[in-house]
């Protein structure tokens, strides 16, 4: 017994690298409002209940530069993964950014609760009722059961990915990411360029009003009641596409 002990250890550890990393980055689990010892201990207690899953696939020991090429490897793959889903998360936040600029409120900035910094208050918006919505519709399970069918996907080989499919994945990832952006915002850019048209045609047929008082404020508050009427829409665009890109991970 006292010889599987340091094999047990070594191959928990080997889990914790890939499953921790997810975690970490995971949708709802991973944003900076989550205090970090609350995500450890659920990584922590993920890589707990994965590792019979996993133990049969990670090396129990061997030398240790064997044993830190894996690790290396497997904290590239979670990483890997984690960022790809990321990146279509960040869609929330483009989308929000270009809703602010068609409705000239991209000055009115807060700090982003999820991932920090100052961001567009209509993207903060939509992005904490993204990651609510996540929750709500359990594509968190979905998430977890991709971090463990990615072993299947990913099987740990001592090594970090090919850099050719890793790099396929982000641009495919990123790609999609802006896509869905533009998809979310689409009724506010085709908002924003009839209004704006036809504020210029009224311009040519009234010179003497004065447009800029008028644009500013009808365009806040039709775009306003448009953001109202069209959140459940977007927002049921960002789950669908989010939980078909996580199922991608998922086996069977």
């Amino acid at each position: 017994m006292q010889f599987e002990i340091p094999s047990l250890a070594t191959a928990f550890m080997l889990t914790f690298a890939r499953v921790g990393t997810l975690a970490m980055l995971m949708p709802g689990i991973g944003e900076q409002l989550v205090t970090p010892r609350a995500r450890l201990a659920f990584a922590l207690l993920l890589s707990l209940v994965l590792f019979p899953l996993t133990r049969t696939q990670l090396p129990a020991g061997g030398a240790a530069a064997s044993v830190i090429g894996v690790l290396i490897g497997e904290i590239a793959v979670g990483l890997l993964i984690g960022l790809v889903v990321r990146m279509i998360l960040g869609a929330l936040q483009t989308a929000g950014a270009i809703v602010a600029q068609q409705l000239g409120l991209s000055f009115a900035t807060t700090v982003d609760p999820a991932m920090g910094g100052q961001q567009a208050a209509i993207g903060n918006l939509m992005t904490l009722l993204g990651i609510t919505l996540i929750f709500a519709a359990d594509l968190h399970h979905l998430a977890i059961a991709g971090i463990r069918d990615s072993y299947l996907l990913l099987p740990p080989s001592g090594g970090v990915p090919p850099a050719g499919d890793a790099a396929a994945l982000a641009i495919r990832a990123t790609a999609q990411g802006f896509r869905l952006a533009a998809q979310i915002a689409a009724p506010f850019i085709a908002f924003a360029i009839l209004f704006n048209l036809g504020l210029g045609v009224l311009s040519r047929l009234m010179p003497q009003l004065q447009v800029f008082f008028l644009a500013m404020p009808a365009t806040i508050l039709v775009g306003m009641l448009l953001l109202f009427a069209a959140l459940g829409v977007m927002m049921g665009v960002f789950l669908e596409d989010l939980g078909a890109f996580l199922k991608t991970f998922v086996r069977g």
